[in-house]
């Protein structure tokens, strides 16, 4: 007889391709219970969990309390209230709060008008990578380039700019507590203080002199019972768009690049066809989404797929073999820039969908469109793609270094 096939996100095999892992778990064990938590890998379910708003979505930072508990002495209220007042981890009615203030901010219109700011960005900084015939396509281009949009967007001053990709690295800790040791703690508990007093700075500029930037608009959002956001509250969303952006976006450009590198047949096709960009980007977060994992908390029993699960229990949702369904979609190990990818969750879906997907989205067609355009053929420099292991729930390539040929 022979094993059953166990979910490992552990093991080097699963980071350096999770696919067949996820494959297997969907054809043989679909809803089952390992390292404490239920495993879903099926599209049905995991978005009929994402959809369902009894499925809660503060487990990070009770998480993030029980752990400091364990091994920090240091206060973490600050970091506590961070996890609580952001977007992607409240629950009604905080959440339909913040999202009313927040979603008068972030809409459509707003981020096309960044379209112009990141294809500067992306501009400059392949500028110097043409000059040098080759780059890091991670380091020097993929994260970069969403620091630099959100930072212009935000319009900080230069000195913070400086510093805010290292302090945004750092607390990225804050999404997988279990990770963090004590001196984690001590260390993200000092960059989260210095991050809130820079951007409350800022936020006392943008009072005195308000602007149409990202900041200001914050500071004037309000519902029509006059309610606004809070000083703290505006300072986390500014930060919150940073950890939950940068590592996305950058994962986002690093995973298409990738992709493209090892399909050089579509490559070409969007060489030739570069109106299918938009799509492509679709199919990059389908075929390779950055976030491939995430947790809700039971609050009440339900069954799911046949299995029973209890108030209380954690469900890790697998988006990566969710977006491998072949119920969904056909041959879905195939690399295609003209599918049609759209229902795919990279974003999550429901009421937590990802505020910042369609500014990752803009940067990413805006990155793709120039590459394409002007870096000649793409050739990796490198056999073998080492893969980010600071995350466990974030798939990207750590580094990924490319050569330009001449076009063919």
């Amino acid at each position: 007889m022979s094993t059953a096939i166990r979910f490992n996100p552990l093991g080097a095999d699963f980071r350096a391709d999770p696919y067949p892992q996820y494959r297997l778990l969907r054809e043989t064990r679909p809803v089952h219970k390992t390292l404490g938590m239920w495993v879903l890998t099926r599209h049905a379910d995991v978005r009929a969990v994402l959809r369902d708003r009894t499925f809660s979505a503060d487990l990070i930072p009770q998480l993030v309390r029980k752990q400091a508990g364990r091994v920090s002495g240091r206060d973490v209220g600050r970091i506590e209230r961070l996890g609580r007042k952001s977007l992607v981890f409240t629950d009604n009615p905080d959440h339909a709060r913040l999202r009313g203030l927040v979603n008068r901010v972030f809409t459509a219109q707003a981020v096309a008008a960044l379209r112009p700011s990141a294809e500067k960005i992306a501009g400059e900084l392949l500028d110097r990578a043409l000059a040098s015939g080759g780059m890091d396509a991670i380091a020097e281009f993929a994260a970069p380039l969403p620091v630099a949009v959100l930072s212009e967007w935000m319009a900080l001053p230069l000195s913070l700019r400086e510093h805010v990709g290292h302090w945004t690295h750092d607390i990225r800790f804050l999404l997988e507590p279990g990770l963090m040791r004590g001196d984690d703690f001590a260390h993200v508990c000092d960059v989260v203080e210095n991050f809130v007093a820079a951007l409350t700075e800022v936020l006392a500029a943008r009072r005195a002199h308000p602007g149409d930037d990202l900041v200001s608009r914050l500071l004037a959002a309000e519902t029509g019972g006059g309610d606004r956001l809070a000083d703290e509250e505006v300072v986390f969303v500014c930060m919150m768009c940073f950890v939950a952006g940068n590592e996305t976006t950058k994962s986002l450009i690093g995973n298409g690049l990738l992709a493209l590198l090892q399909h050089p047949g579509e490559t070409e096709r969007l060489r030739a066809r570069p109106e299918l960009v938009p799509a492509a980007v679709q199919e990059m977060l389908r075929y390779d989404c950055p976030l491939q994992l995430t947790k809700r908390l039971a609050t009440h029993d339900v069954e799911i797929g046949g299995q029973l699960v209890r108030e209380g229990d954690q469900v890790l949702l697998c988006l990566g073999a969710a977006n491998r369904d072949p119920e969904v979609f056909p041959r879905p190990d195939e690399f295609d820039v003209t599918r049609d990818a759209h229902g795919h969750l990279a974003f999550g879906h429901g009421m937590h969908g990802c505020l910042g997907g369609l500014l990752a989205e803009l940067q990413a067609e805006v990155a793709f469109e120039q590459l394409l355009r002007r870096a000649g053929r793409l050739e990796p420099d490198a056999s073998v793609v080492e893969y980010q292991d600071h995350s466990y729930i974030v798939r990207g390539p750590r580094k990924l270094p490319v050569s330009f040929g001449a076009s063919a």
